[in-house]
């Protein structure tokens, strides 16, 4: 089994879309038995809250459904040895800095993207560009698919 746990600042942007469009992915794959899906952020102030009308909206209009409410990331996610994959070099620092600096699959969703000019996913909450936003997580996501089916040959 692998997990798959998207990490941002607040979870309300960038994460839970991730976490919607690469959960439709597993899903479309048929590897939802053996792939699961979450997301969390670094900061605990919208905790509770539903995703930003904004993620909510693109992925409306992109025929994708979500649900989740914001969290914040725990020792518990960490314990079950998920695949990290931070939207913004600052957020992978945050997780080092709590979880240590040797953690072995923490990665940017964007090193997946091939042939961005990118490294990181810009946070919408602050530019409003939901629609960049969502073309960089889509390509992201993909190439992720493919390396973890590669890594735990699914």
């Amino acid at each position: 089994m692998a997990h798959v746990l998207f990490l941002c600042l607040g979870n309300i942007c960038r994460s839970p879309m991730a976490e919607a469009v690469f959960q439709r992915l597993v899903d479309d794959t048929k590897l939802s038995d053996v792939i699961t899906v979450d997301s969390a952020g670094t900061g605990s102030w919208h905790v509770g809250q539903p995703a930003h009308r904004g993620t909510r909206e693109i992925l409306r209009q992109n025929g994708i459904k979500y649900r989740g409410r914001a969290r914040q990331i725990s020792s518990e996610d960490v314990e079950r040895n998920p695949y990290v994959v931070a939207m913004s070099e600052s957020n992978a620092d945050e997780f080092r800095r709590r979880f240590g600096s040797d953690y072995p699959r923490l990665y940017r969703l964007l090193q997946f993207a091939a042939g961005s000019s990118v490294s990181d996913v810009p946070d919408p909450y602050y530019t409003g560009n939901f629609d960049y936003v969502y073309e960089l997580v889509e390509e992201g996501c993909h190439g992720l698919l493919e390396f973890i089916r590669n890594e735990e040959n699914f």
